[in-house]
């Protein structure tokens, strides 16, 4: 029993004096000191309050502006410079981002000088020089573009567009068809009167050409063209309008440059809904009625029609979803344009176009570049080829040409390639 009873005393602690301490008293000494302690840092942190009040008061009734310390700049007047010298000198920047990072950097050039006779900035300036001289014209491709500013558009924005070229469509029989979105979609609005659109900002003289277009809808005709800047749309407003009308080949005839060449084939297009090719010279020549060509098959409504002008060779290529169909017009030369024809509701999406490389050099570069002890696998190629607008079916044909003729090899299954020493 004395036992039990000893079991349940309090435990404690020696003191320093000898003196028996309980665990509670400790505790409670501790808990006094913490208290002891937030109570002083409260303290503080009101007197800091209060100091900050005051410091506060004083400058809300006080204005006078603090004393700042700066750094001594040395400034450069550019105004003494003559304005060709400073032109010259942003000539070298060369892109338009670069010309907009140098005109937000520096007034001298960003900003409209009332000495120089000019309407725009220094860099403005440079950007309608670039413009004027042509000199950012893509490989193959004459880029037509705005040869004034007005409104929102800018001489730099004009130059952007030269150094990322992108198709730009004009309606012809514009009551009949029309633009939605950001312009990549062609429309047309009659059942029984045609449309089309044709990009004739982008006029393709020599080398390889693609483009892509989605039919979202109908049966519309995709081709190509010749151009035709002095072709004026208004002629042809709010009524049919087609390439193969023979009411406006006198129009088109006299619409003729030196640069459609000799060749005879002046519009050429593919009809999705059956497939069929049809051409014209304009002069009563050529098929005004839908022909059969070897791999001639339709499309319809989800599928993507893509085409590939190769005006070296003079040929004109029709692939469906990516799936070579072969060549639907040949003995091409000269210049085209991209053009959409559309009737009955038919919407097209222009996906994507380009120049397009040489596909045997691009094929070769991934296998000296993408080397390995395993092979390079197809797959690999193909995914990255075909971001520069090439197809599997093109892709496996050069990969096959390549290893028959023994530059390249496969390793460890059919499927892995390397490049031969």
């Amino acid at each position: 029993m004395a036992d039990d009873q000893s079991s349940k005393r309090m435990k404690t602690t020696s003191g320093s004096s000898g003196e028996e301490v309980s665990s509670d008293d400790v505790r409670n000494e501790a808990l006094e000191s913490e208290i002891h302690a937030l109570r002083y840092e409260n303290a503080r942190v009101c007197k800091e309050n209060a100091r900050l009040r005051e410091q506060l008061q004083q400058l809300q009734g006080n204005h006078e502006a603090l004393p700042v310390s700066t750094l001594a700049v040395h400034v450069v007047d550019l105004s003494r410079l003559d304005t060709s010298l400073i032109t010259q000198v942003a000539s070298f920047v060369g892109i338009s981002r670069e010309l907009l990072n140098l005109a937000l950097t520096c007034k001298s050039f960003g900003w409209q000088q009332p000495l120089s006779g000019l309407d725009w900035s220094l860099a403005e300036e440079v950007a309608r020089q670039a413009v004027s001289s042509g000199q950012n014209d893509v490989k193959d491709v004459r880029i037509l573009l705005q040869h004034y500013v007005r409104g929102e558009t800018t001489w730099l924005s004009i130059l952007h567009e030269s150094e990322h070229p992108k198709l730009k469509f004009e309606l012809m029989g514009r009551g009949n068809v029309h633009f939605s979105g950001d312009r990549t979609l062609v429309c047309g609005t009659s059942d029984v009167i045609p449309g089309a659109a044709i990009a004739n900002n982008y006029i393709m003289e020599s080398g390889i050409h693609f483009a892509e277009f989605a039919i979202d809808h109908g049966y519309p005709n995709i081709g190509i063209v010749r151009p035709m800047p002095n072709l004026d749309p208004d002629r042809f407003a709010n009524q049919g309008f087609s390439f193969f009308r023979r009411a406006f080949y006198d129009d088109f005839l006299a619409a003729r440059t030196d640069e459609w060449g000799d060749d005879n084939v002046h519009a050429c297009e593919y009809y999705v809904g059956n497939g069929g090719v049809i051409w014209t010279d304009w002069e009563g020549g050529g098929d005004d009625e839908e022909i059969e060509w070897v791999g001639m098959e339709d499309c319809k409504t989800g599928d993507t029609v893509g085409m590939m002008l190769n005006l070296n060779e003079g040929t004109l290529t029709v692939y469906k979803n990516s799936r070579r169909l072969g060549v639907m017009k040949d003995g091409l030369s000269g210049s085209y344009c991209w053009y959409v024809g559309v009737l009955g509701g038919s919407r097209v999406t222009i996906i994507r176009s380009g120049v397009r490389i040489d596909l045997n050099a691009e094929v070769l570069k991934v296998f000296r570049d993408l080397r390995s002890e395993s092979g390079i696998n197809v797959n690999d190629v193909i995914s990255r080829l075909s971001q520069k607008g090439f197809y599997e079916e093109e892709i496996r044909s050069s990969i096959f040409y390549f290893t028959a003729a023994g530059q390249i090899y496969t390793t460890i299954d059919e499927d892995h390639y390397q490049y031969a020493e």
